[in-house]
């Protein structure tokens, strides 16, 4: 038996962010499936994939790349920067709200993390270090190159990119973006005092490490309006071979520097017992999302505890939407979860993807 949601628990309440009504506080997190086409759109069970999710306070998507360049990480990867992109997010936004439900998509750009043989450009990042990492690549395992520094007027083009991707998602009819600065890609290398050592006006000091996203931000809320803009933040997070001596000082500086717009949400990867996650808390006035890396049963009734005590405004769940369509349903009646599949987790094709069963499959399964 897992955790139980009561009716009074507070992940069960609904939320505003911005002109947006969410039927609870419970989010599916950001997931890469790795079954997009070859060209970056999304595959065609997309829609039904994420609409049988639809019960998730918000969906956020997996991470979608702005521009082709910044789609070289992985493969099989969506983008939303053609209009056969845009046209099956739209395929996607429509099935999500015929369901009842609400959707960001998230928009990245790899950085570092790119191999020239999976996007077919050279990988960029704030400075010259390469991830100590190998990829999946088209002819099998390779390190991850050096990257070459991206000058200001690419990183002033990156930020248009961004702000052009979010153009589309909501012309698609999507509720909103997320835009990802955690992870160990592009915006998270920026942010680090150890991966970023540039000495120009985005290197060096905490605000100068934070300018870029800061950049990509109040470009995406001009573009959409705050309301509609996700941020999501990892702090010391060691993914991508990443490294942050000081944990705190950029991510504050970027906090300061955008907490004037009011977007939507920021939303934070880290332990809700870290200093990094208590320090910047206290930096943020608006709603906060939570993402922990604990294992399901635990992380809902710490994260419903924490919603209770008013520390978070939402949590974030990754695994468990992944694997349970109707979660919501199966915490508030406190019945088994399916177990996530991993070997399906980024192969092709609807296993894995849109067969787990819901309650009611389960129980019209069985023999009358």
């Amino acid at each position: 038996m897992t955790f139980t949601l009561g009716a009074d628990a507070a992940l069960r309440k609904p939320l505003q962010i911005g002109a947006l009504s969410t039927e609870n506080r419970l989010f599916m997190a950001p997931l890469t499936r790795s079954r997009a086409d070859a060209d970056g759109t999304p595959s065609a069970l997309a829609a039904e994939y994420y609409a049988q999710r639809a019960q998730a306070g918000l969906i956020i998507s997996e991470a979608t790349a702005v521009c082709e360049q910044a789609n070289g990480a992985y493969m099989n990867t969506p983008g939303i920067y053609t209009d056969r992109q845009q046209d099956r997010w739209a395929d996607i936004a429509s099935a999500v709200h015929r369901a009842g439900g609400k959707m960001f998509v998230q928009l990245w750009h790899v950085g570092r993390m790119a191999h020239p043989e999976i996007g077919g450009f050279e990988a960029v990042a704030p400075s010259p270090i390469a991830a100590d990492m190998v990829t999946h690549t088209p002819t099998g395992k390779k390190p991850l190159p050096v990257p070459r520094a991206l000058t200001a007027d690419e990183i002033a083009s990156i930020v248009g990119q961004f702000r052009s991707a979010a153009r589309r998602a909501v012309d698609a009819g999507m509720d909103g973006v997320e835009i990802h600065s955690a992870n160990g890609y592009l915006l998270h290398e920026f942010l680090s005092d150890v991966v970023n050592q540039r000495t120009d006006a985005y290197g060096g000091s905490p605000q100068n490490r934070a300018r870029f996203a800061a950049e990509v931000v109040e470009a995406v809320a001009d573009e959409i309006g705050a309301e509609r803009v996700g941020l999501r933040i990892s702090p010391g997070n060691t993914a991508g071979d990443m490294s942050e001596v000081d944990q705190v000082s950029a991510y504050e500086a970027l906090l300061c520097r955008i907490k004037s717009l009011h977007i939507g949400y920021l939303h934070i990867v880290a332990e809700p017992s870290s200093e990094s996650f208590a320090a910047l808390r206290t930096q943020w006035e608006g709603t906060l999302v939570l993402n922990t890396p604990r294992t399901v049963d635990s992380d809902i009734e710490t994260l419903e505890n924490l919603a209770k005590w008013g520390v978070i405004s939402a949590a974030a769940v990754g695994r468990a939407f992944l694997a349970n369509p109707d979660l919501v349903t199966r915490l508030e009646s406190g019945a088994e979860l399916n177990e996530p599949d991993v070997a399906t987790f980024y192969a092709p094709g609807p296993a894995g993807y849109i067969d787990y069963p819901t309650l009611d499959e389960l129980a019209a399964a069985q023999p009358a």
